[in-house]
């Protein structure tokens, strides 16, 4: 006889709940976001999936250490407050990482639901509670430690810098922020789109850090405004965030004609800029109408997706095939829905110009897989007389970024990679300078968001330990 005091076990539901989209053929003609989130309804649907594994593998693959089941069970109880109240306590720009972090490839890759073909769908949930808490008009500020007296510079407002910020001002330091452009927020602002990430939830995120008593001072280049050694006469420690924007270029002719982008001032002036909506912001944006995104990570879905809302016939170039595209499936698949022409196994060779300098042709070659390489993919091999002339009216380069020279230029002993990246200590982000610490992209190379805010993680524990030490 069963024991009637004995929990029946639920069943799985392996019905993985779809977050609403504009559709194609609209949202390829506007800015606005594209994902509109989930209703409460489809959140507390989606959470109660959540088997709530008693030693959960999806916090282990989170570079912040969130309590991910903590966090579903609250939504399932529809206890919302508790949820971000769970969430904040090991990120602090969740609205952000909800939206443009590569779950899939972390958290969610360990779902024990995933071979079953089920898994939880944790960033969409993270996106839920963020904007609920944000349409309530009301932030729950979290405690702060007594004031130690201790002060923290920050250089580069991205998503490490924000990070390091935050834990920071909760420890009791004092924290400024400064900050090379006019608004904060770093690649989250210049580099990814409206429609991916709405600007608006980038400042609600920072004005988050500023209401915590974070100091945040823009327009102001770390070694050109005042060097490193200049702020460590003012600070106790420095953390140094700022990040890679140094665009590369693949070298080959007529990278100098007009027309010819880096992603990085294509998405520059289309987004921290507001290119796209000029006249009413005074960024011209040539009416291009064949654009060529050579690259096939998230950066070059964003210029393509852009180029295409800009009224372009829109194309990526990419000398491997679908199957080894580095971007994100979900950027894939929404590009591919808006119309964006891939072009695979392709490499362009020359850019071709007018009589006035702007670039009018692309000549290209057509590629075969041969024996993987270094990176475990299949390497691109050029076919032997399958050049070929095509049109196009602009170039977008998204083939990478580099960290900026100028700290390490200006920053005697401090060690620098053969990239131009900062030398760090992985587990800490101490650097070879007493009192510096880096991470994020300035230490990695382009990377993701919450790998930046993870590398801010572990430096503001150092930090701390460092401080309270003295």
């Amino acid at each position: 006889m069963a024991d009637p005091k004995k929990k029946k076990k639920k069943p799985l539901d392996l019905n993985r709940r779809d977050m609403p989209k504009q559709p194609p053929e609209i949202r390829s003609h506007n800015f606005s976001e594209v994902a509109l989130g989930y209703t409460a309804e489809l959140a507390v649907a989606e959470a109660n999936r959540c088997i709530q594994c008693p030693k959960p593998k999806c916090v282990d693959k989170c570079p912040v250490e969130i309590n991910i089941p903590g966090f579903i069970k609250a939504i399932a109880e529809r206890d919302f407050k508790l949820g971000i109240q769970i969430l904040k306590d090991k990120n602090c720009l969740p609205a952000i990482c909800g939206r443009v972090c590569p779950q899939e490839e972390q958290c969610e890759e360990t779902c024990v639901l995933v071979k079953k073909g089920g898994q939880i769908a944790i960033g969409r949930l993270e996106r839920f509670l963020a904007d609920w808490e944000a349409a309530q008009g009301k932030l729950e500020m979290p405690r702060i430690a007594k004031k130690t007296g201790k002060k923290v510079a920050i250089v580069g407002g991205g998503p490490a810098g924000l990070t390091v910020a935050g834990d920071m001002i909760q420890f009791g330091h004092e924290v400024t922020i400064f900050e090379a452009l006019h608004k904060m927020g770093g690649v989250l602002v210049y580099g990814i789109p409206e429609f991916r990430l709405p600007k608006a939830i980038v400042e609600r995120e920072v004005e988050y850090l500023h209401k915590l008593g974070v100091e945040i001072v823009t327009d102001f280049v770390v070694g050109k405004t005042r060097t490193i050694d200049a702020l460590l006469e003012e600070f106790d420690a420095i953390f140094v965030g700022s990040g890679a924007g140094l665009p590369w270029f693949m070298e080959i002719p007529g990278e100098n004609l007009n027309g010819v982008y880096s992603a990085n001032e294509y998405l520059t002036r289309l987004n921290l800029m507001k290119g796209f909506l000029f006249p009413e912001y005074h960024t011209p944006v040539k009416n291009h109408k064949r654009v060529a995104v050579v690259g096939g990570g998230n950066v070059a879905m964003d210029c393509a997706r852009s180029a295409l809302r800009l009224g372009a016939d829109s194309r990526i170039i990419y000398r491997r095939s679908r199957e080894e595209l580095p971007a994100r499936l979900e950027e894939i698949e929404n590009a591919e829905e808006e119309g964006v022409i891939f072009d695979f196994l392709t490499l362009p060779l020359r850019y071709i110009g007018d009589e006035n300098g702007w670039v009018k042709e692309m000549e290209i070659q057509r590629m075969e897989l041969g024996e993987p390489d270094s990176s475990g993919r299949r390497r691109p091999v050029p076919i032997e007389g399958s050049e070929e002339i095509v049109p196009v009216d602009a170039v977008v380069c998204a083939i990478g970024n580099s960290p900026n020279p100028l700290i390490a230029q200006t920053t005697p002993g401090l060690v620098i990679g053969k990239k131009g990246n900062i030398e760090a200590d992985e587990a800490t982000g101490k650097t070879s300078r007493d009192k510096i610490w880096a991470g994020g992209d300035v230490v990695t190379g382009a990377a993701t968001v919450i790998l930046a805010m993870g590398a801010g993680r572990q430096a503001a524990k150092s930090i701390h330990e460092y401080l309270t030490s003295q």
